[in-house]
């Protein structure tokens, strides 16, 4: 590595260091710059542990515990100056160990470290925002044979290199990470770069990993879960025909969690959404436009006592300020993969989108008429254009 030296135009080599040398210590230093920037492992990571020794019959700890944008649970090994002759048999030793992780114990295990070391937060919400979902129940978590390794260190020693290129070639999702430290006055310099795989051939293995990943995870527990969300979505609209509802009269069964109907107004659907803990009914403001969505959902905010006062309850208003979408919704708490339960959940969605469909349509007619004359700078729809394309809307996630 080297330092441009502009008033002669030349380069300048920087001094190579040891950690060691320089007073750097595996676990206070090296441990703690990735967990505040784990991003500088080349990919966005969600420290969930550190420290982890949550395993039977054994004292061992793993130095950190990460997912990954996919659900999957990634073992981070640190080590100093040098790898060492074990440091692959050691990861190895923890990978298994978390292997048999369920969902419910990965979010136990980032609520402590969350109550311990972030002064707090709910872990399920902080897992929805990393990953981009709204719901954790659909979420795979750890999935299969998903598991990954991340081994840093300054140098690795031939038999580790050798054991992690003869592991990748059996389908082993491992990475080995050089960090180097340079000094250059008084401060220091850190480079880390993925030597093992290199980058361009990391790609292509992670690709056919995942591949592997999401046909092992459709051939079991989503088939389950699409098959579940089709009987019962079959069956909810079943109930809606003889109730009368005809707000989805002409929308079909699916596989997904959600179930879209049209408005009147285009990027505004009605959302039915059926989850194993939890049933709910949304209205969201889905256009291209991140402007468009915002305004609208302000001016139905503006009327909120007005609305939740016709309704006869309180609702959840989600600005998400963070998303181009917004929404406004109302929950409840069911069981919704014991079929004994059903009967109620049909019911009760039944009578709440009648009600808020009722409430809501003058304010979307009103409000739909005043957007018109608004100018928004992000706005790709053309209001007149999407005007009949309600139907589309019901492939947008919620």
């Amino acid at each position: 590595m080297f330092k441009v030296v502009r008033n002669t135009n030349r380069i300048q080599p920087l001094v190579k260091k040891r950690f060691s040398d320089l007073g750097f210590k595996e676990r206070d230093h090296i441990q703690e710059w990735l967990v505040y920037q784990p991003d500088a492992l080349g990919e966005e990571l969600l420290i969930i542990q550190k420290e982890f020794d949550g395993f039977d019959d054994t004292r061992e700890r793993l130095d950190l515990l990460a997912l990954d944008k996919k659900g999957n649970l990634v073992v981070i090994e640190n080590k100093l100056d040098d790898s060492g002759r074990d440091v692959v048999w050691q990861s190895l030793k923890y990978t298994a160990y978390v292997s048999s992780l369920k969902k419910i114990q990965i979010i136990e295990i980032y609520q402590d470290y969350l109550n311990r070391y972030e002064g707090g937060g709910v872990a399920s919400e902080k897992v929805c925002e990393f990953l981009e979902i709204d719901d954790i129940d659909p979420a795979v978590l750890n999935s299969g044979n998903s598991q990954r390794i991340m081994l840093i260190a300054a140098r690795f020693r031939k038999e580790v290199t050798a054991t992690v290129l003869w592991l990748i070639s059996r389908g082993i999702v491992i990475q080995c990470f050089k960090i180097t430290p340079y000094s250059m006055e008084k401060e220091v310099l850190i480079d880390i770069d993925q030597i093992i795989p290199p980058p361009e051939a990391s790609d292509y293995m992670i690709g056919i990993s995942s591949k592997d990943n999401e046909e092992a995870t459709s051939q079991g527990i989503q088939k389950e879960r699409h098959q579940i969300r089709v009987d019962f979505w079959a069956y909810l609209l079943d109930i809606f025909k003889e109730k009368g509802v005809e707000l989805y009269a002409n929308v079909n069964t699916t596989k997904d969690h959600w179930l879209n109907a049209g408005s009147g107004l285009s990027g505004c659907p009605y959302t039915l959404v059926f989850g194993k803990t939890e049933s709910r009914v949304e209205l969201n403001f889905l256009r291209t436009s991140t402007a468009w969505n915002k305004w609208m959902f302000d001016r139905f905010y503006q009327s909120k006592s007005e609305i939740e006062n016709k309704l006869g309850m309180a609702l959840e208003w989600k600005r998400l300020d963070n998303k181009k979408s917004s929404k406004i919704s109302i929950s409840h708490q069911f069981d919704g993969f014991d079929k004994k339960n059903w009967p109620k959940i049909a019911e009760w969605m039944a009578d709440i989108v009648v009600k808020i469909k009722n409430v809501m349509q003058p304010f979307l007619e009103k409000y739909g008429k005043e957007i018109k004359s608004v100018q928004f700078e992000d706005t790709i729809d053309n209001e007149e254009d999407n005007a009949n394309e309600l139907d589309s809307l019901s492939s947008q996630p919620v």
